[in-house]
């Protein structure tokens, strides 16, 4: 059961800069500012975490929210989500990753707590600055590269025009599952958003 005296710290894993915004790498930036959105709070500089962050409530009277937008580059995500954990004093187990997964396929989402980071080096940073692996992840699939692409291209590459035509609706997906970890717990999103 998740304690009520400190928030839950929701982290889209991405690269910052106009570049890498369509980017399938930065799905986890598009579902923080849907979220961010969602409780009508804007996204500021952190003054302890080199990271965008938006502060606020889950509903009326619901838990609160810090959403986080580390502003290193991917591989080195980890520090700003430590710092913002000891800052707001979130337990491991309040903090959900939201990332690009290629080992699902597009159009599917899927939530768990701690495992391998199978290659995502957003993942493996934040492992290693945590101290443990037992976070939760909401992970939003890509799919495999075509062909003989080289997976650090492909996640570095925009959504395909037939992709852009769902990503809207995944997005707005991805955030149900986030607010569904974070009120109802991960059990009943997994049940809930698996089957789908």
């Amino acid at each position: 059961m998740s304690d009520v005296t400190h928030p839950w710290l929701v982290v889209g894993l991405g690269n910052p800069g106009r570049e890498y915004a369509g980017n399938r790498h930065n799905v986890g930036f598009m579902v923080a500012d849907l979220l961010a959105g969602r409780i009508g709070a804007k996204f500021g500089r952190h003054r302890r975490a080199v990271a965008d962050v938006a502060e606020g409530r889950l509903g009326l009277g619901g838990p609160r929210l810090v959403i986080a937008k580390p502003l290193t580059y991917m591989n080195l995500s980890g520090g700003p989500v430590a710092a913002l954990a000891q800052f707001y004093k979130v337990p491991p187990a309040q903090v959900v990753a939201v990332h690009d997964e290629l080992d699902i396929a597009y159009g599917q989402l899927r939530a768990k707590c701690g495992g391998g980071e199978g290659g995502h080096n957003g993942l493996r940073s934040m492992s290693k600055s945590l101290g443990t692996k037992d976070y939760l992840r909401v992970r939003f699939g890509i799919g495999r590269p075509p062909g003989r692409q080289d997976p650090a291209d492909y996640v570095l590459s925009d959504f395909s025009s037939a992709e852009r035509k769902e990503l809207e609706f995944m997005v707005d997906r991805a955030a149900d599952v986030v607010e569904a970890v974070v009120i109802r717990g991960l059990e009943w999103a997994q049940n809930t958003y698996h089957a789908s």
